[in-house]
C-alpha cells in the first residue's frame, strides 16, 4: 500500500460570506491522478471549494494540502494547479500555438522550448493542425480543447475545471465528455471537474462528492451515488427517484423510514406480482411519454402517490393508447434502496 499523500486533502474548510456559511467543515481527500467531480445545485458550495483550491478565495477555517505541502496561505501562482474555465478565455488576437505558449511565457521559457511544447500540448488534444489559427476560427469544442492545452501546458499537478462543458450545446458537450475523459487518462493528472450536470458527472468520474448546503451530502463512485443513494437529496438530485415517505413504505413496500426506486428498476404488469421476493401496487396509467430510447410511464397508485415507470422502446405499440388503463407496478425487493436522514 502506497504511503504517497493525497492531491488534495481538505481539513474543516469553511468558508463564510458575512452571515453566510458557504463551505461547512469540509473533510475531502482527492487521490493522485483521479478525475474527481464535485456536483450540485447553485449555491451547494462546490464552485467555492474548488476556487478555495485554486487560491482565489481564502477560507474562513480549516486547511488545504496539495500532495502533503500546506497551500491554505498560498497565492494562486505559488500553488501547482491551473484553472479552465466555462468562457475559455482565450486571447482573440493571438494564434492557436500562442495562446497555449502563453502560460510558459510569463514563466520566462525560451522561445524555442515553448513553442515545442506548446505544440505537444495542442497534439495531446488532437489539435496541433490549427497551431496558426485565430480562435475565432475554431468551433467551441475546439476552443474548449485549446483552453485545456493552455492550462496544462504548465504541467500543473492538478487541473481544475469550473464547468468548462456548461456553454456547448447537448451534441457537443457529450463528444466532449468523451475527449475530456480521454485527455486525463493520457496526461495521468488529477482532473477536479465542477458540474450541476449528474449525467456529466456519472459519465467522467471516479469518485463523485455530491454537495449541498455546503456539505458533502455523499462521497462515492458513480455506481454507488446511483445505485446506493444515501439520502433523499441525493436520490432525488443524481437521476430520478420515486421517493416512498414513511407511511407509503409502511404500506406498499413493508419497511420503516424512507426508500427509493429507480424508474427502470419498476414494471408495468396486468396482474399483481407472484414471483418471489417481487411486491406490487394497483394504480392508473395517466400518461405515456415517448422518450426515443424508452417510454416514461406515469401511474397514479391507488395508495395516494405517483410513480415513474421507464421501459425500454422494444416494442411498437403507440406510447399514448393506454391512459386510464388499470395497472399493477411491479418491483423486486432487491431494487427497494433506504434512505438515511442526514446526520444519522
Amino acid at each position: 500500500m502506497s504511503d504517497a499523500p493525497p492531491a488534495i486533502r481538505l481539513t474543516g474548510l469553511t468558508k463564510e460570506f458575512g452571515s453566510v456559511t458557504a463551505v461547512d467543515h469540509v473533510d475531502l481527500e482527492i487521490g493522485a491522478g483521479e478525475f474527481f467531480s464535485m456536483l450540485g445545485p447553485s449555491g451547494s458550495g462546490k464552485t467555492t471549494v474548488l476556487r478555495l483550491i485554486a487560491g482565489f478565495e481564502q477560507p474562513t477555517g480549516g486547511t488545504i494540502e496539495l500532495f502533503g505541502q500546506d497551500v491554505t496561505k498560498k497565492a494562486p501562482f505559488d500553488r501547482d494547479v491551473n484553472t479552465v474555465f466555462q468562457d475559455y478565455a482565450l486571447f482573440p488576437h493571438m494564434s492557436v500555438l500562442d495562446n497555449v505558449a502563453y502560460g510558459l511565457r510569463v514563466r520566462g521559457v525560451k522561445r524555442a522550448e515553448r513553442r515545442d511544447r506548446a505544440m505537444k500540448a495542442l497534439e495531446a488534444v488532437r489539435l496541433a493542425q490549427y497551431a496558426e489559427r485565430k480562435p475565432a476560427q475554431l468551433s467551441g469544442g475546439q476552443r474548449q480543447r485549446v483552453a485545456l492545452a493552455r492550462a496544462t501546458v504548465v504541467e500543473p499537478k492538478v487541473l481544475l475545471l469550473d464547468e468548462p462543458l456548461g456553454a456547448l450545446d447537448l451534441k457537443l458537450r457529450e463528444q466532449m465528455q468523451v475527449e475530456l475523459k480521454q485527455i486525463q487518462r493520457d496526461l495521468g493528472i488529477t482532473f477536479i471537474f465542477v458540474t450541476h450536470d449528474q449525467e456529466e458527472a456519472l459519465t467522467l468520474s471516479d469518485r463523485v462528492a455530491v454537495f449541498h448546503d455546503g456539505r458533502i451530502e455523499q462521497l462515492g463512485t458513480p455506481w454507488e451515488l446511483y445505485e446506493q443513494p444515501a439520502s433523499r437529496f441525493v436520490a432525488d438530485f443524481v437521476g430520478t427517484s420515486n421517493l416512498f415517505d414513511p407511511e407509503r413504505s409502511a404500506a406498499l413496500i413493508g419497511r420503516e423510514g424512507e426508500h427509493s426506486i429507480r424508474p427502470e428498476k419498476l414494471t408495468l404488469n396486468a396482474h399483481a406480482a407472484t414471483a418471489h421476493g417481487e411486491r406490487s401496487a394497483p394504480g392508473t396509467l395517466v400518461e405515456s411519454i415517448y422518450v426515443g430510447s424508452g417510454i416514461r410511464r406515469v401511474v397514479d397508485l391507488d395508495a395516494g402517490m405517483r410513480v415513474t415507470v421507464l421501459e425500454r422502446n422494444d416494442r411498437s405499440r403507440a406510447s399514448d393508447d393506454e391512459r386510464g388503463d388499470r395497472v399493477h407496478v411491479t418491483w423486486h425487493d432487491a431494487d427497494v434502496v433506504p434512505l438515511i436522514p442526514p446526520g444519522e
